[in-house]
């Protein structure tokens, strides 16, 4: 979309606001299924972005979905979607919401032996289930999104397969599916295919196996430059490793892949106004009228966001080191070259679809934005920007006469 979209929409609703352009979440969702065969299913990590119109629009594309939570489950089945295309992959939760997914028939993943044996000795083999590997593979662009390492609290060891495989047996589970996610932000084709090697070599200890996930991880280009996943090339190869395998042993699965972040990040434009222009002995700070509250991931993964003033996009760069307004060390950018900002410009975080609005918070009781989708060169406003009595709605002042 043009910066002249996105200075309408900042006129429009104001600021700060999020802006998904639908266009390019179908860009991205066609190079996947076009890099791969027939046999591979995608399914949308909803944890990404889970406003419902994005939830909606996805689906229209033919996407299924892949829940971390027993909420997002809930969110996805309200848009009518058969429960056969939602997998439930929780981590540290209770048996109960286990439980719940079971009662709404959604694929089920468990990642732990403890949920596994409950699993067992109260439903047997009459609720077919994945189990989620962890591979002891590092990989990911940051310590905080790499999953699949020894020290990771995700799925269950490699190392402790045989005493799952004895759950299995003792309690007579049937399971129809096997899973691994090793992290995001993955270049490196080679990381697919070890962890696809791993599944192979202990396939053999399941004989009901229907569908194979390999969790997601793709990355997207941040900055200018950076390389992104190719994923023409991974299905490729992909599709032939599986197909070899497929041919060698007789036997047969679907591969899934759960994109999130690949699929809604690029999509994503974060509008803020700059407050103050704060000349300092050591730098220029730009004050916006927005923080960590509203986008965590510099402060969280130490995360590179492009910004752009769109108000004066022609203007001399300078360096400014740009920052928000909570009362904590939230700064978004170091030492970054930006076409000259003066007080109440518009700048647009680039690539913020992805854990931007879905991190946020009502930190120091700061209003959370708006969110705007855009579509067929028009924008609709799609969630309104918080009001000071929601930050009230859940309280019970144990005070009031």
């Amino acid at each position: 979309m043009r910066n002249q979209d996105l200075l309408q929409i900042a006129e429009t609703f104001g600021t700060p606001t999020y802006v998904y352009d639908v266009e390019k979440i179908k860009n991205q969702y066609e190079k996947l299924t076009s890099s791969f065969d027939d046999k591979t299913r995608f399914f949308y990590a909803a944890k990404a972005l889970t406003n419902i119109n994005i939830i909606k629009y996805i689906k229209q594309l033919g996407a299924n979905f892949d829940c971390v939570s027993i909420n997002e489950v809930k969110l996805v089945l309200s848009t009518g979607i058969d429960s056969s295309r939602v997998l439930f992959t929780p981590n540290c939760v209770a048996f109960s919401e286990i439980e719940e997914a079971i009662q709404m028939g959604v694929h089920v993943n468990i990642d732990n032996l403890s949920a596994l044996e409950q699993f067992g000795n109260k439903y047997g083999n009459s609720y077919p289930i994945f189990i989620r590997i962890n591979p002891n593979i590092f990989a990911g662009g940051n310590y905080n999104i790499s999953t699949g390492h020894i020290d990771s609290k995700f799925g269950i060891s490699i190392h402790q397969l045989r005493h799952a495989l004895r759950i299995i047996k003792t309690t007579n589970i049937n399971v129809e599916g096997l899973h691994m996610h090793t992290g995001s932000e993955i270049q490196d084709v080679e990381v697919f295919i070890r962890g696809l090697q791993i599944m192979f070599d202990i396939l053999e200890d399941f004989e009901n196996i229907k569908y194979i996930d390999m969790g997601s991880g793709f990355k997207v280009s941040y900055r200018d430059g950076e390389e992104a996943t190719d994923v023409k090339k991974m299905g490729k190869e992909v599709t032939k490793f599986v197909n070899d395998f497929k041919k060698k042993t007789n036997r047969d699965f679907e591969l899934w892949f759960e994109p999130g972040k690949y699929l809604v990040s690029e999509s994503g434009h974060f509008l803020v106004n700059s407050n103050v222009i704060k000349q300092t002995v050591a730098t220029v700070f730009v004050g916006v009228n927005s923080g960590f509250n509203h986008l965590l991931r510099p402060m969280f993964y130490e995360s590179y966001h492009r910004i752009e003033n769109i108000s004066n996009p022609k203007g001399k760069e300078r360096i400014y080191t740009v920052v928000g307004n909570i009362c904590e060390t939230d700064t978004f950018a170091w030492d970054r070259k930006i076409s000259e900002i003066r007080e109440d410009d518009v700048l647009v975080f680039r690539n913020a679809g992805a854990y931007g609005f879905e991190m946020s918070s009502n930190f120091n009781s700061r209003l959370k934005p708006a969110e705007v989708l855009f579509m067929d060169g028009k924008a609709y406003l799609i969630r309104k920007r918080d009001e000071f009595k929601q930050l009230l709605t859940n309280q019970i002042d144990v005070f009031e006469s």
